[in-house]
C-alpha cells in the first residue's frame, strides 16, 4: 500500500486521537472465544482509593502495560481488568480529612446533610448512613481521575471488566467465601488481644503494622525486693506477673514465688519463658495485659489472666480495687491518656519510693498502623479470624510461584516465617464489605457472640445492620428472644485477597473463570508482598489448594529527591503526572517508568522525560523519511550493507524477546533503543544517497522491514507514536499486530559495525574542523585487523557516498581500528 504521510507530522494530541480511536474499535476487548491456552490473564491491582496518585503509581500501573502489549502481540488474548480498592480505613481517614467531619454511629440519619466547606478544625459528628454516602462520594471523585490517568497513560485495559470493592457483586463473592470459611472452621470469632489504633478505634492485623523509632525511657520500678526496667510504667495496674528466662540464675530460686505490684499491692507470680532476655534491663520484666505483642505470647503460653486497663479510645478505664489505697491511687490515672498516666504515675512512683533513680532516656522501636499518628494498643474486643494454612504449605507455594524478579521470593518467605497467629480480618468501621452473621438475643436480653446466624447463600449481599436473620423478622431487631446484627466490617484486605477469584467470576460467570483462573500474572509493589500477595495464596490455598497466578512481577519504589518512597499520604510527590504528560506526552513518561528495573528502585529524573520525547520525535522524523519513498511494496534485499543491518535487527528481536519472556522490560528497552538510535544515526546516513538514487529497490526493502520490525518493537513503550506512525501505512492497529520473528536473512552485522566505525570518524573530523558534515573528504586512511577491513569493503560504496568522500579509500592492516581523515580544502 502506499502511504499517507502528514507534511508535519507532530506528538501533539496523538493521546486524545488514540484514546478515542481504541475506545470506538474495542482494541483492547477480551475476546472469551479463546481457549484458555490461548489466554494471558492478569490480576490487575485495584489502587487503594485514598488520595491523588503521583507518578509513582504511573511507574508500576505502566511496567504491567509493557508486558500485557508484548503478550498480545505474541498472540495470546490479554484478560486485563481494573478495580478501585475503595473499602477500609484508608478512604474513611481521607473522607474525615476532606469533608472536616467524623462518624458517630449513634446519630440519626439526616437527608439534608451537606458537608461543610471548607471543612472545620473540628470534626463535625455525622451518622453513619450520612459518612458512608460521604465516603462514597469521595470514591466516585476519585476514582475518575484514577481512570483519566490510566486511561491517558496507555493502559490497554479492557474497562467493561472493571470493579469496585464496594460493588454488589464483589461483595457477594466476598460474603460467599467467608461463609465458606466459616462451613470448613477456618474462619473463627473470639475474644482475644488484638493490634488497636485508638485514633480510628480499630483491630488491625498484622501486616498493617509499621516500626517506627519514638523517644521513651526506662523507668526502674521495685516490686518487693525485684526490679524491673519498663518503658510504659502506666502499665503496672495491668500487671499479671513478672518474667525471666527459666536458665537465669538470679531469678530461677524466685520462680513459682510471688510478688506485689507496686501502689496497687497485687499478689503476681515470678514465672520462668525462653522469651525473656537475661541481657535487657535487669533481666526480669511485667507482664501486662497487654502491652506488646510479647505479652500477648507470654499471656497466652504460660495461662495467665487478664487484667485489662487500656480503652478503646487510649484511655485508661476505670476499674474496681480492694485495697483503697490502690483505688485512690487509680482514680488519679483514670481516664488519662497513655501519655497523661504515664506521667503521673511516674509521680506516685517516686512518692512511694518505688522508682529506683531518675528515668533513662532511649529510642525504642513502636508499632503503630501504617497510616497512623499514635503507637498502637493491644485491647481485648471480639474479632474474627482466618486460620492459616500451615507455614510448609505457604512456604511451598511460595516456591512454586515464579518471581520476578527472583530475589523478592525471600521476602515472602520471611514473612511466612514471622507469622505469631492468626489473620484479624475484623475492623470496626463504616464503610467496607459487612459479615453476613447476626446472633441470637436470649430472653434476658443478653447477646449470645458464640452462637452466629449466618446468611443463606441466595440472600447475599447481606447487611446485617439492615436485613433480617432467616427466620427473625425485622421488629424483632435487638429485642429479647430476637437478635442483633454483626457490627464490624471486613478488614480491605480480606476482600482485595479475592480479586483473582472476582475478577475471574467466581460464583458469578464459571465459563469466564474457567478460561482465566488460575490467572497467569500478579503484578505489584514490593510492599504488598505480605499483604496482598500473602493473602491472596492464603485465600486460593484454602478454597483450591492452588496458587491463584503462575507469576508475580513487583516493582520498585520511586523516590523522592531525599530518597523516599512517594506516598499519597505524604504528598510527597513534586511530578503531577498530568503536567508531566502535558509537557512532554505519555510516552515520555512510558519511556521514564521502563527505566525501573523489575524490583528495583527508580528516581524522578526529568531529563529522562525529555529524552523519552527526543526519542518519540525521532520515530516519527524517521518513520516519514522512510515512507517518503513512492512505494513501500518491499522487494529484494541484495547490499551487503542492507543484508548486515537486517542480521543485526534479526539479533535484536531475539535479544528483545528473551528479554521480555523473563519479565526484563527494561533491558528490553535498552537493546531496542541502542539500536534504533544506531539505525538512525549510522544506517541511514550511509544509505541515504543510494535510497535516492537510481539502485534503491535492496535500499527501499531493507528500511520498510526495518521500519516495521523497529515500531513493533518499540511498540510496548510508545503506544501513541507507534500507533500514529502504523496507520499512515498499515492496516488495523500495531498493537493488534504480531511481534517480530527474527528474520531469515544472510548477513554480517560486522558490516554496518565498520561502515558506522568509519563514518563516525569522518563526522569526528568535521566536527573538530568546525567543517559542516557535508564537507568534501579528500581521502580516507583506515588501518584495521582483516576481518574489519574485509567487512568495510561491502561497505565501501555507502561509505563514500556518506563520507563525501571524492579522493582514495586506503586500508592497512593493523592490530587496531584507526582512521585517517584528510578534509579537501
Amino acid at each position: 500500500m502506499c502511504p499517507t504521510v502528514p507534511d508535519k507530522p507532530t506528538l501533539e494530541g496523538l493521546e486524545a486521537k488514540w484514546i478515542a480511536h481504541w475506545a470506538e474499535h474495542g482494541t483492547y476487548a477480551f475476546d472469551r472465544t479463546k481457549t484458555r491456552a490461548e489466554i494471558y490473564s492478569v490480576d490487575t491491582p485495584p489502587p487503594t482509593v485514598s488520595g491523588h496518585l503521583h507518578i509513582g503509581h504511573t511507574m508500576s500501573y505502566a511496567h504491567t502495560d509493557l508486558v500485557v502489549r508484548y503478550q498480545r502481540m505474541r498472540g495470546r488474548e490479554v484478560f486485563y481488568p481494573m478495580g478501585w480498592d475503595d473499602n477500609g480505613l484508608n478512604l474513611e481517614r481521607r473522607t474525615q480529612i476532606e469533608f472536616g467531619v467524623i462518624c458517630d454511629p449513634s446519630l440519626p440519619y439526616d437527608p439534608n446533610f451537606v458537608a461543610p466547606d471548607p471543612p472545620p478544625e473540628r470534626p463535625v459528628p455525622i451518622s453513619r448512613p450520612n459518612f458512608v454516602e460521604l465516603c462514597a462520594q469521595l470514591s466516585v471523585e476519585l476514582e475518575e481521575e484514577y481512570r483519566q490517568l490510566w486511561t491517558t497513560i496507555g493502559l490497554s485495559v479492557d474497562w467493561s471488566y472493571l470493579y469496585r470493592t464496594i460493588n454488589p457483586d464483589v461483595t457477594k463473592v466476598s460474603q460467599t467465601a467467608f461463609l465458606k470459611l466459616l462451613e470448613r472452621d477456618e474462619a473463627y470469632r473470639v475474644e482475644a488481644p488484638t493490634l488497636w489504633d485508638v485514633d480510628f478505634k480499630t483491630s488491625l492485623a498484622q501486616a498493617d503494622l509499621e516500626d517506627r523509632e519514638i523517644a521513651g525511657a526506662y523507668h526502674r520500678i521495685r516490686f518487693s525486693d525485684i526490679e524491673i526496667d519498663t518503658t510504659r510504667p502506666e502499665l503496672i495496674p495491668a500487671c499479671v506477673a513478672l518474667v525471666a528466662h527459666p536458665d537465669d540464675a538470679r531469678y530461677k530460686p524466685r520462680f513459682g514465688t510471688t510478688v506485689r505490684t507496686p501502689l496497687f499491692g497485687v499478689e503476681v507470680p515470678i514465672l520462668g519463658h525462653e522469651l525473656a532476655d537475661p541481657e535487657k534491663g535487669t533481666g526480669i520484666a511485667m507482664i501486662c495485659t497487654f502491652g506488646d505483642t510479647t505479652d500477648v505470647v507470654w499471656w497466652r503460653e504460660l495461662d495467665l489472666p487478664v487484667r485489662s486497663v487500656m480503652g478503646r479510645d487510649g484511655r485508661l478505664v476505670p476499674m474496681g480495687w480492694d485495697d483503697p489505697a490502690a483505688q485512690t491511687a487509680y482514680d488519679e490515672l483514670a481516664g488519662k491518656t497513655a501519655k497523661q498516666a504515664q506521667k503521673r504515675i511516674v509521680e506516685l512512683l517516686r512518692d512511694s519510693g518505688e522508682l529506683v533513680g531518675d528515668p533513662k532516656p532511649i529510642t525504642h522501636a513502636v508499632k503503630f498502623w501504617e497510616n497512623g499518628d499514635r503507637p498502637l494498643e493491644i485491647i481485648t474486643t471480639r474479632q474474627w479470624f482466618i486460620r492459616f494454612p500451615s507455614k510448609d504449605v505457604l512456604l511451598e507455594r511460595g516456591r512454586e510461584l515464579r518471581w520476578h524478579p527472583e530475589f523478592m521470593q525471600v521476602r515472602y518467605e520471611n514473612w511466612v516465617n514471622g507469622l505469631t497467629g492468626d489473620w484479624n480480618i475484623t475492623r470496626q468501621r463504616f464503610f467496607g464489605v459487612p459479615f453476613p452473621v447476626w446472633y441470637p438475643v436470649d430472653a434476658e436480653g443478653q447477646v449470645d457472640w458464640n452462637a452466629p446466624i449466618a446468611a443463606t447463600p441466595e440472600t447475599l449481599p447481606a447487611d446485617p445492620s439492615t436485613d433480617v436473620p432467616p427466620g427473625f423478622a425485622d421488629d424483632q431487631r435487638g429485642q429479647p428472644g430476637g437478635f442483633v446484627g454483626d457490627p464490624d466490617v471486613m478488614d480491605t484486605w480480606a476482600t482485595s485477597s479475592m480479586s483473582p477469584e472476582f475478577v475471574s467470576g467466581w460464583h458469578r460467570d464459571e465459563e469466564l473463570f474457567g478460561l482465566v483462573f488460575p490467572m497467569n500474572l500478579r503484578p505489584q509493589g514490593q510492599d504488598i508482598i505480605r499483604t496482598w500477595l500473602f493473602y491472596s495464596i492464603v485465600r486460593a490455598e484454602l478454597e483450591f489448594h492452588t496458587l491463584p497466578f503462575s507469576d508475580a512481577a513487583i516493582s520498585g519504589f520511586v523516590n523522592d529527591p531525599d530518597r523516599k518512597k512517594l506516598s499519597k499520604s505524604l504528598s510527597n510527590s513534586q511530578d503531577d503526572p498530568f503536567v508531566v504528560i502535558a509537557n512532554n506526552g505519555a510516552d515520555a513518561l512510558r519511556y521514564w517508568a521502563a527505566q525501573g528495573r523489575p524490583g528495583r528502585d527508580l528516581e524522578v529524573d526529568r531529563n529522562q522525560f525529555k529524552i523519552g520525547r527526543r526519542l518519540a520525535t525521532k520515530v516519527l522524523n524517521a518513520s516519514r523519511f522512510v515512507l517518503s519513498f513512492a512505494s513501500v511494496d518491499g522487494g529484494d534485499v541484495t547490499a551487503p550493507i542492507d543484508r548486515s543491518m537486517l542480521a543485526g535487527l534479526s539479533q535484536l528481536i531475539s535479544q528483545a524477546t528473551a528479554a521480555f519472556e523473563d519479565y526484563d522490560y527494561t533491558r528490553a528497552l535498552d537493546h531496542i533503543e541502542s539500536f534504533f538510535w544506531s539505525f538512525c544515526d549510522d544506517y541511514l546516513e550511509l544509505i541515504k544517497g543510494r535510497a535516492y538514487g537510481d539502485d534503491a529497490a535492496s535500499a527501499h526493502a531493507a528500511l520498510t522491514t526495518a521500519l516495521s520490525v523497529l515500531l513493533r518493537l518499540l511498540a510496548p513503550f510508545l503506544p501513541y507514536v507507534t500507533e500514529e506512525v502504523w496507520s499512515w501505512w498499515q492496516e488495523g492497529s500495531i498493537h493488534r499486530s504480531s511481534w517480530p520473528s527474527p528474520l531469515t536473512v544472510d548477513g554480517d552485522p560486522a558490516v554496518l559495525a565498520a561502515a558506522a566505525e568509519v563514518l563516525g570518524q569522518v563526522r569526528k573530523a568535521k566536527t573538530t574542523a568546525q567543517k559542516s558534515m557535508r564537507a568534501p573528504v579528500a581521502s580516507l586512511r583506515v588501518t584495521g585487523p582483516a576481518e574489519f577491513l574485509a567487512a568495510l569493503a561491502q561497505a565501501e560504496g555507502d561509505v563514500r557516498e556518506a563520507a563525501g568522500l571524492t579522493g582514495t579509500l586506503e586500508t592497512v592492516d593493523g592490530t587496531e581500528v584507526s582512521v585517517d581523515v584528510e578534509l579537501a580544502d
